[in-house]
């Protein structure tokens, strides 16, 4: 996602306004924040690092729980979780911090098997990439942080 450009005259809160709910579709508050700061200031590029080598099998388990919700619909989860489905469903790319939220879904995975009509437990698990997405989520973060 490109960082929006400062207008011409455009006050840098008017700026931050614009500029931060459009990169918080694709990051975290705080680093949509600091990117939108330094884009205001006048760095030349902001680019973080980002993934999309999850298995297709993840964007599957997205892919179907977005499908289940909006034939069935759905009062599950928040909108950073559905968020994720879309990106996920998508291939679209990830950053790191998203990649570690991904991998702290691990502490769901007791409800994952909750049909999507009884509950929430096992649409969120899918959302979120199910058991091959958080799995990859794991070691994908140990792999960056090795590094």
């Amino acid at each position: 996602m490109p960082i929006p450009k400062r207008k011409q005259n455009e006050k840098q809160s008017a700026f931050m306004v614009r500029c931060v709910p459009q990169l918080m579709q694709y990051h975290p508050k705080d680093q949509a924040i600091a990117m939108c700061y330094k884009a205001f200031k006048g760095s030349k590029e902001v680019e973080l690092e980002s993934y999309n080598d999850y298995p297709d099998s993840a964007s599957n388990n997205a892919r179907k729980a977005i499908e289940w919700k909006e034939k069935n619909g759905s009062d599950c989860g928040t909108q950073v979780g559905w968020t994720r489905a879309r990106q996920l469903a998508d291939k679209k790319n990830i950053s790191r911090d998203t990649i570690a939220r991904m991998a702290s879904f691990k502490r769901h995975q007791k409800s994952k098997d909750v049909p999507y009509s009884e509950g929430c437990g096992g649409i969120m698990w899918d959302a979120w990439g199910g058991t091959s997405g958080v799995e990859w989520a794991i070691n994908k973060l140990k792999q960056i942080d090795k590094n």
